[in-house]
C-alpha cells in the first residue's frame, strides 16, 4: 500500500508507518497539482495546509483512507469521501493540552498587558502606572464548545480559582465542576470568553455582531479554534467601538490575514499568533504517532 504524507509529520510517526511495511512517499504536492497525482496512492495523510477537495477525492481511484493529523476536518470534503466509501481519520485529543495552554498564555497576556509592556520597554517607555491589570482569580470564564480542548481549558481555569460556565449542545461535564448555560447567558456574564468548536456550516459566523453586542465591555475574547467561526469584520467593529476590552487570536478567516484582520492586528488591545495552537514539540509528536498508528491499524484491518 502506498501512502502520501503531504504535510510534515514527526519522524517517529514516519518510522511507525515504514516499519509496518507501508510504502511512504514524503513529498509536498500543491493543492493545484494534487488531483493529478493522487491516483497512485492508497492513502493520504494531511494536516491543515492540504485541501482534500471533492476533485481530489474523485481523482483518488485507489484511495481508501484520508488521515488528518489534527482535530479539524474542514479542509476535507467529508461528503465526497463518504460517497466514495473512503475512511476519514483524525486525532482529536492529541493537541488538546497544547491549545489549552496557549489559551491561558493569551488570557494572562491580555490581563497583565504582557505584550504591550514588553514592546514599551523595548522602545524606551516605562508604563508602570498606565498598565494596571486584572487577576484571573474569581473571574468567570465562558467556554463555547466543551469537547477535548474545552475540558482541558476548564481544568486549568479551576486551578486558577475561576468560575467556569459552558455552552454546548452536548451537556457532558466529564467530571469537571462547570455549569452549562445558554449562549446568551454565557456572553452576558463572562469576563473571558474562549471558543472551542469545529468549523461546520452550523458554526460559520456563529460569533458575529449580535453576539459581540451581548458581551460585557470589560470582557476579553479568545479565539484558538477555527477561522470562520468568528466574523472577523464584526470582531473589528466590536473592538473599535469598545464593546469588548480586548482579544487574543490564533486563527483568522483568512490565513495569512487579509485587510480586515490586519486592522484588528494593529489595535493595542489585541494580541495574536499565526495558528500556533498545536505547534509544540509534544503535540506534534502525539499528533503524528497517533495518526500513524491509526493508519497502520486501518490497513491491518483490511488484510484480516
Amino acid at each position: 500500500m502506498k501512502i502520501l504524507v503531504n504535510d510534515p509529520l514527526a519522524s517517529e510517526a514516519i518510522e511507525i508507518l515504514k516499519n509496518s511495511g507501508l510504502e511512504i512517499d514524503e513529498v509536498k504536492i500543491s493543492n493545484e497539482e494534487l488531483p493529478n497525482k493522487i491516483g497512485e496512492y492508497d492513502g493520504i495523510i494531511v494536516r491543515s495546509a492540504t485541501k482534500v477537495t471533492k476533485e481530489v477525492v474523485e481523482a483518488g481511484k485507489k484511495l481508501k483512507v484520508i488521515g488528518r493529523a489534527g482535530t479539524g476536518l474542514d479542509n476535507i470534503d467529508l461528503d465526497a469521501a463518504k460517497s466514495h466509501k473512503i475512511t476519514v481519520l483524525n486525532t482529536p485529543t492529541a493537541n488538546s493540552i497544547s491549545v489549552a495552554e496557549l489559551v491561558f498564555g493569551f488570557m494572562l497576556s491580555l490581563s497583565r498587558h504582557v505584550v504591550r509592556a514588553t514592546n514599551g520597554l523595548k522602545n524606551g517607555k516605562w508604563e508602570k502606572k498606565t498598565l494596571k491589570g486584572f487577576e484571573l482569580y474569581d473571574k468567570i470564564l465562558g467556554i463555547i464548545g466543551f469537547g477535548h480542548i474545552g475540558k482541558e481549558v476548564a481544568k486549568r481555569a479551576l486551578a486558577f480559582g475561576m468560575k467556569v460556565v459552558v455552552y454546548d449542545v452536548v451537556k457532558d461535564k466529564g467530571g469537571i465542576d462547570v455549569e452549562f448555560v445558554s449562549l446568551e447567558e454565557l456572553l452576558k456574564t463572562s469576563d473571558y470568553i474562549t471558543v472551542h468548536l469545529p468549523l461546520i456550516p452550523a458554526t460559520k459566523h456563529m460569533i458575529s455582531d449580535k453576539e459581540f453586542s451581548q458581551m460585557k465591555s470589560t470582557s476579553f475574547f479568545i479565539h484558538a479554534a477555527r477561522g470562520g467561526i468568528v466574523d472577523d469584520e464584526a470582531l473589528y467593529k466590536a473592538l473599535k467601538d469598545e464593546k469588548i476590552a480586548g482579544a487574543a487570536l490564533d486563527v483568522f478567516e483568512s490565513e495569512p490575514p487579509n485587510d480586515t484582520e490586519r486592522k484588528i492586528l494593529s489595535m493595542t488591545n489585541v494580541i495574536a499568533t499565526p495558528h500556533l495552537g498545536a505547534s509544540t514539540v509534544e503535540a506534534q509528536k502525539r499528533v503524528g504517532t497517533q495518526m500513524a498508528e491509526k493508519i497502520v491499524d486501518f490497513f491491518k484491518g483490511l488484510s484480516e
